[in-house]
């Protein structure tokens, strides 16, 4: 195959704009702001589903207290009503002992009930300390997320900006070349290899592996437009290429 000597130069230029094309893509997807990003949104998830777990025992807690306040209620209507029976001077002295002895179990009983109801109220504050936490948290996360975001679309907005420079100019120069030379190029790289290279210091510059002498001498002798592949890696030879 033959094709222009400055052709083939050009055909250089569009390896060396490929090749920075796919560095600032993959720069792209290893940006740190993407980790952190994902960090971040995970511990969210975590900390919403644990202000959930923390309403729900909230919820259940509220019903125990519910429980205990109807407990100490009814004790303190038995508590009245002997309270009552004993004040009003008509009770004998037999139900008045009787009387006596269970306003003291019942006040000792009201002590216990309300001791249960204070244990409830106290959990029930630790949780809500413990939401109040985990609500303050989410919020810093989710202003954590949004600065990191904004951070990643700086930088994604740099990098596109210059992917879109170099293939505007990576289309310029595809333009001008012969379309069989670019032809056999793309072919190259479809199949996953270093579509052209220069040759330096007696080696490919594309699998960096040294030319033999034999072949090196048989370049020499080909006519400036002669298209020489690599017998490594298959790329274009580029000769003249400084």
């Amino acid at each position: 195959m033959k094709a222009n000597p400055s052709d083939q130069l050009q055909i250089l230029d569009v390896q060396r704009m490929d090749f920075h094309i796919a560095t600032l893509k993959n720069k792209a997807a290893a940006l740190p702001e993407i980790a952190e990003l994902l960090a971040t949104t995970q511990r969210l998830t975590v900390v919403r589903d644990l202000q959930v777990a923390a309403e729900t025992q909230i919820s259940d807690i509220r019903k125990e207290l519910l429980r205990a306040e109807a407990d100490v209620e009814q004790v303190v209507l038995r508590l009245d009503r002997d309270e009552k029976r004993m004040a009003d001077g008509s009770t004998g002295a037999k139900e008045l002992e009787k009387l006596q002895h269970e306003v003291e179990t019942l006040t000792s009983r009201r002590a216990e009930l309300e001791e249960v109801e204070l244990e409830i109220m106290l959990r029930i504050d630790s949780i809500k300390e413990r939401f109040e936490e985990l609500r303050l948290e989410a919020g810093q996360l989710l202003t954590q997320s949004a600065e990191i975001q904004r951070r990643k679309d700086v930088v994604l907005s740099t990098i596109d900006s210059e992917i879109s420079s170099l293939s505007a100019e990576r289309l310029a120069t595809v333009q001008s070349i012969e379309g069989a030379l670019v032809d056999l190029y793309e072919k190259i790289r479809a199949n996953g290899g270093t579509g052209a290279a220069a040759i330096k210091d007696g080696s490919c510059d594309g699998c960096h592996l040294p030319i033999n002498s034999v072949e090196l001498s048989r370049i020499k002798t080909l006519a400036s437009d002669e298209v020489v592949r690599c017998e490594e890696c298959r790329c274009i030879l580029v000769r003249g290429a400084k």
